[in-house]
């Protein structure tokens, strides 16, 4: 069996994008091979699998998106995944040319579509939902979500945890360009405190410019990876909620810049680009 797999992505968060709509065991077999799939020798890498699958009997939404990371472990949620996938369900005409509601494991979640002269999609932007700031529902085990403090190799962090569907660790620093990610990234992952392990962000105010963040991201399941959706809305309702910045937000990661903008719910906003597609043998 032969199938196409999308290699698109998100200011440089990369995914491999399949559709198995309606074929349940291409799905599972695809999802046991996602780390041979993400691996660098094989589509040119990926930090993800995603799985475009048909809605469940009843629902109205246009599709389902099941994420399965770099490692073999599955995530809830990527807000740069979910507009990859917005890509490839508008370039298979779900949706209405304008929206797109999409069924994940953190929930639904409903895209406004940019698309460009050719039809093509350029950008969307993800109401990602209401951040989550109870413990219990992150989930961490420290007595609250502000101030958790680590020290990693003689260096200490402090930050907050925010659910985004998934769980975060915001860390304030001086500046994330000088920060050890890679080394201090696994185990702040690993601290016990997050039962389900946490993505870590490394953030500062941008100096010179006002209501903007500079992030550097570790993802859980994945390593340092050049942007991350959830992390940016995370990070940017961190800096919101201790008076660093309004309630729209740039955040500048290595992959480009995204928006967010920080009310009720969370929205966020983005491009995306297709850069091949491949033909997989034997699925």
């Amino acid at each position: 069996m032969t199938v196409t797999v999308h290699h698109l992505h998100a200011t440089e968060n990369t995914f491999l994008v399949v559709d198995v709509r309606g074929d349940e065991p291409l799905a599972a077999r695809l999802a046991a091979r996602a780390a041979e799939l993400c691996a660098r020798d094989r589509f040119g890498g990926a930090d993800g699998l995603i799985l475009l699958g048909a809605p469940s009997p009843g629902s109205d939404a246009d599709c389902t998106m099941r994420l399965v990371n770099a490692d073999g472990t599955d995530a809830e949620m990527s807000g740069n995944g979910i507009r990859t996938l917005a890509h490839v369900a508008h370039g298979l005409g779900l949706g209405d040319g304008r929206r797109l509601a999409v069924d994940t494991a953190a929930g639904r979640r409903t895209l406004d579509l940019e698309v460009g002269d050719r039809g093509v999609l350029t950008a969307a932007t993800v109401d990602m939902g209401e951040p989550v700031l109870d413990p219990a529902r992150i989930p961490t085990v420290a007595p609250s979500v502000t101030g958790i403090v680590a020290e990693v190799d003689g260096v200490t962090y402090e930050g907050d945890a925010i659910g985004m569907g998934n769980p975060h660790w915001v860390l304030l620093v001086d500046d994330p360009a000088a920060c050890a990610v890679r080394e201090h990234g696994p185990v702040l992952e690993h601290d016990p405190r997050f039962p389900n392990r946490t993505n870590v962000e490394f953030i500062a105010p941008t100096p010179g410019e006002s209501d903007a963040i500079t992030m550097r991201v570790w993802e859980r399941g994945v390593g340092e990876t050049r942007s991350c959706g959830t992390g940016a809305c995370a990070a940017a309702t961190a800096a919101h909620r201790r008076g660093l910045v309004g309630p729209r937000v740039t955040v500048h990661v290595p992959g480009g810049d995204l928006t967010v903008e920080i009310a009720d719910r969370i929205r966020l906003a983005g491009p995306v680009v297709e850069t091949a597609t491949h033909v997989l043998e034997g699925a």
